[in-house]
This record gives structure tokens, sequence and C-alpha cells, in this order.
């Protein structure tokens, strides 16, 4: 008699449909995405390209496909470890489903779904580790390859033609201390590989590296397995710990952890020298974030405001002591998601036994991956 107030579950037929056109059309965004990332700028998606034919199109779409395929891949190969970990612990889960995205990259990542309860911590280590090791394991190929692959300096000559009377030299002209422009920080592990394979004369400044696809699709899955591996909630990094240290251990470590994050990320955003306009309109703002991101990170609410105030008064006082210091506000959108939705704790299992050895090893290996391609402001 309930049977018809049950959703029915979709054919297989449509949820292939699904998967396979969400692909789709994120290869088409992460593609035009790519086109304006070589172009040099973080905008919305050139979709005028597409009124092009022939020869013109694909000449515009080559640089972004140099993007898209590489980027696309390491994602994919990462989701892939997840669902194929899972399957083989028996746990049932979705196919990777991609998130397309109208500007920037082109797309926010993709995510399966864990369909029922993971029962032991060594199945969540497990499926947890599986994903960003599979895509590091692609990821430092594809940056080897484009370290071993750059093109010569007329490559660069073509984009800005006013660099070709400088030379290999471009940068100390073009470029002079202090100058600004969009950079993409270079976490330990891409700076490593560009000493050990690239040729420092054909090797972009890093202002310039966004005219580079490949290079660009490599040091951006480096950033994307950094951001999967930091250590708090149900994020990959937050199984691999709480495998690691147990529940409770890892959930009294966390809170500490998400303080830090959030006070680096707002660090510089208001000091005592702001005029009273940055106050009254971005104070009540700021305060009310804080009050919502920490409102359950403490057994009591009270706790927490209290707690959220406090990392405001040290904030401030940074700012009086180091004048100029910044943090990184683009991490508070982070710390949101963490701090309200997914939330900072990790679930108990039912089965809490220890790792083996070999998966403590292999979990430490993780936790300094994640030291190598970590870098606490990726663009500046």
């Amino acid at each position: 008699m309930f049977r018809r107030f049950e959703r029915p579950a979709p054919s297989p037929g449509r949820t292939a449909a699904l998967h396979i056109g969400l692909f789709l059309i994120t290869l088409v965004t992460t593609t035009l995405a790519g086109i304006q990332l070589t172009r040099g700028a973080v905008d919305f998606l050139p979709i005028e390209v597409f009124s092009l034919r022939g020869a013109a199109l694909w000449a515009a779409l080559r640089p972004g496909l140099w993007f898209a395929l590489p980027f696309l891949g390491v994602l994919t190969v990462h989701e892939f470890g997840h669902y194929f970990t899972a399957r083989y612990n028996r746990v049932r889960a979705s196919l990777p489903y991609y998130i397309p995205f109208p500007m920037g990259l082109g797309t926010f990542g993709a995510v399966i779904r864990i369909r029922e309860r993971i029962f032991s911590r060594r199945e969540f280590f497990d499926i947890g580790l599986a994903g960003p090791l599979a895509g590091f394991l692609v990821a430092v190929p594809l940056l080897i390859y484009g370290f071993t692959h750059l093109p010569p300096l007329d490559y660069l000559f073509a984009i800005h033609p006013e660099y070709a009377r400088f030379g290999a030299n471009y940068a100390q002209y073009v470029y002079p201390p202090n100058t600004s422009a969009l950079t993409l920080a270079r976490p330990l592990l891409y700076q490593w590989l560009e000493r050990a394979f690239a040729n420092p004369v054909l090797l972009p400044h890093p202002n310039e590296l966004l005219h580079y696809p490949v290079l660009l699709a490599g040091e951006l899955s480096l950033f994307f397995t950094a951001l999967n591996l930091l250590p708090m909630g149900q994020l990959d990094g937050g199984h691999i710990l709480y495998g690691l240290l147990g529940p409770g251990r890892f959930n009294r470590m966390v809170p500490v952890l998400f303080v830090g994050f959030i006070f680096y990320a707002g660090l510089g955003l208001f000091s005592l020298h702001d005029d009273w306009q940055t106050w009254a309109y971005g104070g009540p703002v700021y305060a009310g974030y804080l009050a919502l991101i920490f409102w359950r990170v403490l057994p009591r609410p009270q706790h927490g405001l209290l707690l959220a105030a406090g990392i405001w008064a040290a904030q401030l006082g940074c700012t009086v002591l180091w004048p100029g210091i910044i943090g990184n506000p683009g991490w508070l959108v982070f710390g949101l998601l963490l701090g309200r939705f997914t939330g900072i704790y990790h679930p108990p299992a039912p089965d809490e036994r220890e790792l083996s050895r070999g998966r403590q090893l292999l979990g430490w290996v993780m936790v300094v991956i994640f030291v190598l391609c970590f870098t606490p402001s990726p663009f500046s």
C-alpha cells in the first residue's frame, strides 16, 4: 500500500545519461575555461568561441583542450579511486557526478555518493585515501610531461609581442620588483619538479603560467589534491587522519586545526586603522559569519560565540603588531562549508580497530604529500 508513495529508482539508462551528460557539459565548460585562462583572464566562459567555424574554431579550442583533458583526467582518476575502493569493500557508491560552473575553472570538481553506511575505521581510511593517492600518481607525471615539453619562447612572444625584444630575460624588464599580477603560488613539489626537469631558458615566469595549459592543469591538480587532503571533517584528509588517530584524538585535534584555518583566512581583513564605513558595513557581516561557523564547534553555543569573538580579537591584535599582515579571505568560503554544512568532526564507526602498520605508514605518507602540495595562498 505504500509503494505508490515511494519514488521509483531511476532506470540504468537514465542514470548513465545523467553521469555522461554532466561529464560532457563539464568538458565543455572546462575547455572554455582553459581558453579564457590561457588568455590570462579569470572570467566568465567565452561562449563566443562557438561562433567560429572550421580551422578557426579548432585553433581556438586547442589550448582549452590542452587544459581540460589533463585536468579532468586527474579529477576522474581521483573519483574512480574512491569508487573502485568502495566497491572493493562492498560499499555501494555512485559513479562520479561532475559539477560544471560557468566561470573560473569551469567546474567545482566531482563527487561520488556513498549509498550506505561505512562500518569500519579501515574502510573509511581506504576509501578516503584512494582518491587523492590515485590523482596524485597521475598529477606528478603530468607535471613532468609539462616541464619536459615546454614550447619555445616564440610561443610566449606570439602572445606578448612586446616581450620579444628582451629575449629570454624578459621577466626582469616586464616584471620589476613589487609588480602586481595574477600569480599561482607554486607548492614545494611543483618547485622540486621544476628544478629537476624544466629547461630554465624555456621556463615561464610565474606571472605567465596561465598561458601554459599543461603546467596549469598539473599545478591545479596538486592544489585540488591538497584541498581534499585538508585534515578536517569528512574530507579525504579527515578520513585519513581519523583512521590514523581514531575518533577521540581526531575530534580533539580538529577544532584546533579549524580555528587556525579560520584565523589565517581572516587575518588582516579588518584592522583598527580601517575607516568607519568598513566597520559599519563589513563588521556585522564578518561577526555573523564567525558566529555562524563556530556555533556548533564547541558543545555549548555560547562557548562557540566566545571563541569567535576571541579569534577576531586575536586577528586585530596581529594587525596592530604586524601592520600589513594578510591571510587569504578566499578560504572563508571553504570554512563556511566545513563549519556549517559538512561539519568538522568525524563520525565514529562501529568497528574501531586500529589500522595495520602498512596502512599507518601509507597514511603518514599522505600527510607528507599534503604538505608538499599545499600552499596557504594558492592565488595572489
